[in-house]
């Protein structure tokens, strides 16, 4: 538990020094901002730099405050998405490549207490990105827009973040292996991409994917309707990413002695 603690304080300092804890939370912070400014203004952007003959009126249906979250939601699962894929993708594959790994692991240091640090680092930074990503949102929509319920707006934002950390989780098990960074973002994101469209494809085989869980943030948010298979599906992620985290200690050191 000691030597954990210990290699946690080092990656969240390895965060701080290579800037990741400003810009990530940064990233986060403006794409929650855009999208309740862009929703209330567009029609005077439109008009301003449409390029439209005199006189002419743009209306334009004002969205709801779900919808706005919802597209605020849409916005991380692009480039949120990306931007924690590209944060992470070097967490081990990078340390392995430039020989801190060996540094570290020449040490007595377990290879579970290795891996979970930058999990749990990964974790702590992409929650709180995440989190002021979304207090920033819903702090511009209530300003702008109607409002919206907090208890699904808490309950939609939480279910969401899983999916994140799924991704998160997926990030660090092809880093564990992978030969270089960009492998490991090739993977994730192939791997994330193949997810979505078969959940999305087979909605009924696959009611308890991982991939379900933005659909049903969507019923959640706008129909305040908790689905009836919601619960099994976060069981069902929690399990994977579980899972996946017991066999990445392996798996990085059978790579590392290979």
């Amino acid at each position: 538990m000691k030597i954990g603690w210990v290699l946690f304080r080092k990656e969240m300092l390895e965060l701080l020094r290579n800037y990741k804890v400003l810009w990530m939370p940064a990233v986060f912070i403006l794409f929650g901002l855009t999208e309740p400014l862009t929703a209330y203004y567009m029609p005077e952007i439109l008009q301003s730099v449409g390029d439209l003959p005199e006189g002419t009126v743009i209306s334009i249906p004002t969205p709801s405050s779900a919808e706005v979250v919802l597209s605020i939601m849409g916005q991380f699962s692009t480039f949120g998405v990306l931007v924690i894929v590209l944060g992470f993708m070097g967490t081990v594959s990078g340390e392995r490549r430039s020989g801190n790994a060996v540094m570290v692991l020449m040490k007595p240091v377990p290879y579970t207490s290795y891996i979970y640090s930058k999990w749990s680092a990964a974790f702590v930074l992409v929650w709180i990105s995440y989190s002021l990503g979304m207090l920033s949102g819903s702090y511009y929509i209530h300003l702008l827009f109607d409002g919206i319920s907090f208890y699904p707006l808490l309950k939609g934002s939480l279910v969401y973040g899983l999916w994140l950390i799924f991704i998160m989780t997926l990030v660090v098990f092809f880093s564990s292996f992978s030969q270089s960074p960009g492998l490991t973002a090739f993977y994730t994101l192939g791997s994330t991409m193949l997810i979505t469209f078969l959940s999305g494809y087979m909605t009924k085989t696959l009611k308890w994917s991982p991939g379900q869980l933005t659909n049903y943030v969507h019923d959640l948010i706008l129909y305040s309707r908790w689905n009836e298979n919601l619960t099994v599906t976060i069981i069902f992620t929690v399990v994977i990413c579980l899972t996946i985290l017991l066999i990445t200690p392996t798996i990085s050191k059978k790579k590392e002695l290979s």
